[in-house]
């Protein structure tokens, strides 16, 4: 018999992203002229997904007004393009606190990333071309996170765009997990991912059974 030995130490870290997709989010400012922002703290349930923010973010702020957006999913391929978009804030003037990290006032994020901006099909936001997956959002729920400086959104997705490389050979809806190659972020830093690195016995559920109500409405649209 083995004897686990416990190897955990206790360590406060400011931050705790352990490792998400990096999510391009698109909304559209005051003047009609859309915003890029990237962001990881993001999880999907279904056609459903669970944004976090900061509060006094532009994207934030454009998502609150508009109540929509585009959640684009760049691949590992597309790492410089988003990480020269750090650093950078659709707000003037810049929030103070990010003013003291050195972001400043970019008007064009598409422009500054060297992205195409193509229209959207059920909301105003731009998707990003460039991007293997881009989704339509509508906001649900915004929920006060702590002291109220983040704001949690619930967004109710209405189309799915994808590129055709990732989707799997011989099917309509499914995307290929060996041909898609997201961009993760862990503890601020980028990384794609490695090879499966076993079978999975959730993978033989058929796709058909997790097809939710969310995904009917927005045929409708």
């Amino acid at each position: 018999m083995n004897t686990v030995v416990d190897q955990h130490v206790r360590i406060e870290p400011n931050i705790l992203y352990f490792g998400t997709p990096v999510v391009l989010i698109s909304t559209v400012n005051e003047d009609g002229s859309p915003n890029l922002a990237p962001m990881s703290s993001a999880f999907w349930l279904g056609w459903r997904g669970m944004l976090g923010l900061g509060a006094r973010s532009k994207t934030c702020q454009n998502l609150v007004r508009t109540g929509e957006g585009v959640l684009n999913l760049p691949s590992d391929a597309l790492a410089p393009q988003v990480d020269r978009l750090a650093l950078t804030t659709g707000s003037d003037p810049v929030p103070e606190r990010k003013h003291q990290r050195g972001y400043r006032f970019v008007p064009d994020k598409f422009q500054r990333a060297g992205l195409t901006a193509v229209a959207s099909e059920t909301v105003a936001a731009p998707r990003v071309a460039e991007c293997p997956v881009a989704m339509e959002v509508v906001v649900e729920e915004t929920h006060p996170v702590g002291d109220g400086g983040v704001l949690a959104f619930e967004v109710r997705v209405q189309r799915v765009w994808v590129h055709e490389d990732i989707r799997m050979e011989g099917t309509d809806d499914h995307i290929d997990p060996d041909a898609w190659r997201p961009l993760i972020m862990s503890f601020q830093k980028l990384y794609g991912l490695g090879p499966q690195v076993h079978p999975s016995t959730l993978a033989s559920i058929p796709e058909r059974h997790y097809r939710s109500a969310d995904l009917e409405r927005a045929r409708t649209l």
